[in-house]
């Protein structure tokens, strides 16, 4: 198969070839993040511990992915450097995902589980993802990302879609289904995917932990590192916040159901895979920066009118417009990131932003809930709009790498 590390033409088909690779791993999260919960719940957990226990993979990835990213940078076998850790990652987290439904009834089985899946996805999300940059030259990153996050939108899509049917037939069907289709999709990428050979790539340093990776961008004397994982790590958090109490918050303001708040949430995210490719186009002709910004400023805006609005529908139309400036913003940070760190070093920053994001997932809705049983549920749009404001600051100070 041709590769598309041609600067003069963007091959689409192989794009969306390596964009399977992101539909995998966004098969398995929908299903874990809606029906284990209620397992848990069956079980008698507090809200707490069950709060807790979905916070592993985040806690896991802001550790585990760091190291995978960067290792897999010196991992140079004869498939390659990333296909070997989607091979003892994939297979790992397809078993130990289909064990959770028939464990359900014993926290411990069950528990081992859950861990074992994310585990198993925090060993190749990391390598999965490092294909946008090696695969990819700088002036396509932002294109070939919007396909890549398409890919990934339309398998949350049928997860969430086909998982609740099966659900209804069969509680292990989701699991199982979802498994295998995510052990189909980690296959493609296998067989069609062709990695860049050893010698046509940069020299890599030597091999370094996450600590160690976080102090060398640190102590550098170029603050670009520090100042794109900073800015990624306040806008995670305000919208991680806001995703994760908007439920909550459209039942106690808005009056409706937790059903109906899901629903609403879904034009945000329907807009998000409708302006992925888009929002790549417009970074390689105007920059990523300044669409970032852009997408920071519409973010920040929607926030602060949110914190005003009282009426569903109104706020359904909102969330729509915010999931198009929220693509500006999304689908071209990891490019910007590979901007910052350079060639030599793409597990390594890809597990660096998957730090800063992860990071993000915990804290925000932590402090967020915080905020909310101190004030009122409205106020989570303020502390999101607060969130959106340091990331667009932040990102004014990054001085860009004009993409070539």
């Amino acid at each position: 198969m041709a590769s598309s590390n041609d600067p003069k033409k963007m091959n689409w088909g192989y794009t969306f070839v390596v964009g399977f690779g992101f539909f995998g791993i966004s098969i398995i999260w929908p299903i874990f993040n809606s029906l284990i919960p209620p397992m848990l719940e069956d079980l008698g957990l507090a809200a707490g511990v069950i709060g807790f226990i979905l916070t592993w993979d985040n806690i896991l990835n802001m550790f585990l992915q760091p190291w995978v990213g960067e290792k897999s940078d010196r991992t140079w076998t004869r498939i390659g450097r990333r296909k070997p850790w989607i091979l003892a990652g994939a297979p790992l987290a397809a078993i130990f995902f289909m064990l959770i439904p028939f464990v359900r009834e014993n926290f411990l089985l069950i528990a081992l589980a859950i861990l074992g899946t994310n585990i198993g996805m925090a060993l190749f999300r990391s390598p999965t993802v490092a294909f946008l940059g090696d695969l990819f030259p700088s002036e396509q990153r932002s294109k070939a990302n919007g396909v890549i996050n398409l890919m990934g939108g339309l398998g949350g899509a049928v997860a969430l879609l086909g998982g609740g049917t099966l659900y209804k037939i069969g509680v292990p069907l989701p699991f199982i289904v979802g498994a295998g289709v995510m052990l189909i999709a980690m296959l493609i990428v296998l067989v069609f995917v062709k990695e860049p050979k050893e010698r046509e790539q940069p020299e890599v340093k030597e091999s370094a932990g996450l600590w160690e990776n976080l102090k060398e961008v640190w102590g550098e004397s170029d603050r670009r590192g520090v100042t794109i994982l900073l800015a990624i790590l306040f806008w995670f958090v305000g919208w991680n916040a806001m995703e994760a109490f908007f439920t909550v918050y459209a039942r106690n303001v808005l009056g409706v159901d937790p059903g109906t708040g899901t629903q609403m949430l879904t034009a945000f995210a329907a807009m998000l895979i409708l302006f992925a490719i888009p929002s790549g186009f417009i970074a390689t002709y105007f920059g990523r920066k300044r669409t970032i910004l852009v997408g920071l400023a519409g973010m920040l805006t929607g926030l602060v009118v949110g914190f005003f609005i009282r009426d569903a529908k109104a706020m359904l139309v909102l969330l729509a417009v915010m999931g198009a400036f929220w693509a500006l913003v999304n689908i071209n940070s990891l490019p910007i990131v590979y901007d910052v760190g350079g060639e030599d070093r793409i597990g390594a920053y890809t597990g660096l932003y998957y730090f800063s994001s992860s990071l993000a997932a915990i804290s925000g809705p932590i402090l967020a809930g915080v905020m909310i049983d101190v004030t009122n549920h409205a106020m989570v749009w303020l502390f999101s709009a607060f969130f959106m404001l340091l990331a667009f600051l932040t990102m004014l100070k990054l001085q860009e790498k004009p993409i070539s």
